[in-house]
């Protein structure tokens, strides 16, 4: 699937799942990822409980909940492989800026897809 052309043009509403190496889930909202020109997918973070999760446990889960009604959307299955700290590639990457009484380091997390299904459902070819 061309994730650049179809985040680019579906909107909704994303969540990441994680857990730590305890096996202690966590869900957050997050925005489209950025799709990166290796196709690789990115995700701009600060250091919380998701962030802190994927250094003990590199697998999670993107739940693309899009517009428009009905269940449409896409359930990525992801695996970290690379953390990047440059702040002026991070810039680079922001859509939005929020106004902070303290700045907070961010990150950005590096992910390959492993699997995707719909939204519902197991998928085509699925018992």
């Amino acid at each position: 699937m061309n994730y650049k052309e179809y985040f680019e043009n579906k909107k909704g509403i994303g969540v990441l799942s994680t857990a730590d190496n305890h096996g202690r889930v966590d869900a957050a909202i997050y925005s489209r990822p950025h799709v990166l020109e290796d196709g690789l997918l990115a995700f701009i973070m600060r250091d919380r409980l998701t962030y802190s999760n994927l250094q003990t446990n590199p697998f999670s889960v993107y739940l693309f909940i899009e517009e428009g009604g009905g269940y449409k959307g896409k359930r990525l299955f992801l695996c970290k492989v690379r953390e990047e700290r440059d702040e002026e590639k991070i810039k680079a990457l922001t859509k939005r800026s929020y106004p902070q009484a303290k700045p907070e380091k961010r990150y950005l997390m590096v992910f390959k897809v492993d699997k995707e299904l719909p939204l519902v459902g197991a998928g085509e070819g699925s018992d």
